[in-house]
């Protein structure tokens, strides 16, 4: 079964060699960056840096950076066996109904992981050991690397931004990247076609004068990253979907700013809210291009509440020309997408997203060709199976 929280994920990777500890001061500033990139390339273990310079916090990168890892984050043996993690999704989405009584008994399992979607409520969670609020809200305190020489600062870039809109009951939880512009603000860049910016976006209509809610969890177990990295539709909670991944129940905690719910193992939790209107012009930084993007305006978010484990690990990646973090897990996650995608496109054969064109900019689909203008039925399908395909060619 995968690990319910970061550390036991990482006292298992320690375990078979796939995590080293580096006890060399290393800057924050370009230097972390710098070594997790040539470790990566090389196909190196996660990399727990235990001295960043002038913290004293320690910084985990490259978790989830080669394929073996992703795999034993999920409780499998290789990225192949999650084709048949995917298959079960798959029946989620589009369930048939018992062709007799002996099919019956094999729903029953489907059934019982059923059970695992609903969370379950920690009153006294690990990540509200420690709390500060108000003027003692700080995000000094966090070893955040800046990635890139050319980037406009440090950068979040694991946080797991938990949302909910107006009109819906389910917490949508997405990874945006936040730029720290202050002690206690930072910009959300979250396009306009996630989940997170379409909350944010039904609340300004209903509440155009009210400040939104949002939650930034940093370090959740791996099964809550990987659901909220792999695109889902938008009725159906990460939450719920990490449940199936991990094959166990999501613990979450109620926030004590407001009423959204974080994973009750993360880290470190941020919480604050948006002010509609409040913008601020986030950037440049580099990208998964190999190039630095333009500056543009996104939402600011003005932290209220600072909440931590005891003796907290902080949980970064960076993003740049591929072979990267991001395209690493992307390529993996495909073998637990392609599943769910014939299930949808029986005539499907196969379905990759290469890492050269960020993993979402492209699509390569194989089909079993039956009948003229097929491929193009095909095409107009995938780019309204997710809005997340919306910019795919």
């Amino acid at each position: 079964m995968p690990s319910n929280s970061l550390r036991s994920f990482m006292t298992e990777l320690e375990q078979c060699g796939e995590l080293k500890r580096i006890a060399t001061p290393i800057n924050p500033k370009l230097e972390v960056t710098e070594i997790s990139d040539r470790v990566l390339r090389s196909q190196g273990p996660a990399l727990l840096f235990t001295q960043p310079t002038g913290q004293t916090m320690p910084i985990l990168t490259n978790l989830l950076g080669s394929p073996l890892r992703i795999a034993l984050a999920l409780g499998r043996r290789t990225v192949k066996d999650l084709r048949e993690l995917g298959e079960m999704l798959a029946l989620f989405r589009e369930p048939e109904p018992p062709r007799g009584f002996s099919d019956l008994w094999s729903h029953l399992g489907l059934m019982k992981d059923a059970l695992k979607m609903s969370v379950h409520q920690v009153t006294r969670p690990v990540c509200q050991t420690h709390q500060l609020t108000g003027d003692d809200v700080d995000l000094g305190c966090l070893p955040i690397p800046t990635c890139w020489p050319g980037d406009a600062g440090p950068l979040i870039t694991w946080g797991l931004t938990v949302t909910r809109g107006p009109l819906q009951e389910r917490q949508n939880v997405g990874i945006y990247r936040q730029q720290v512009i202050g002690c206690n603000r930072l910009i959300m860049r979250w396009l306009p076609h996630r989940g997170g910016a379409l909350d944010f976006q039904a609340w300004c209509r209903t509440h155009p004068h009210d400040p939104f809610p949002v939650a930034i969890a940093i370090g959740a177990d791996p099964a809550m990253l990987i659901a909220a990295a792999i695109p889902i539709p938008d009725h159906f909670s990460e939450y719920a979907f990490a449940g199936l991944l991990r094959g166990a129940r999501t613990e979450v905690a109620p926030c004590l700013s407001h009423s959204l719910s974080v994973p009750a193992q993360a880290e470190i939790v941020l919480e604050g809210f948006i002010q509609p209107g409040e913008v601020a012009a986030e950037g440049p930084f580099g990208d998964h291009t190999g190039y630095y993007d333009e500056p543009d305006l996104f939402p600011v978010v003005t932290l209220t509440r600072l909440t931590h484990r005891d003796h907290p690990i902080y949980h970064s990646t960076h993003t740049g020309r591929p072979p990267d973090e991001p395209s690493v897990l992307a390529a993996a996650l495909n073998e637990l997408f392609v599943p769910i995608l014939k299930r949808q496109f029986p005539e499907i054969a196969d379905f990759y997203l290469p890492p050269e064109a960020c993993s979402y900019r492209m699509a390569c689909v194989s089909i079993r060709k039956e009948y003229p203008g097929q491929a193009r039925r095909i095409m107009f399908g995938i780019w309204s199976f997710l809005r997340q395909f919306l910019y795919t060619k």
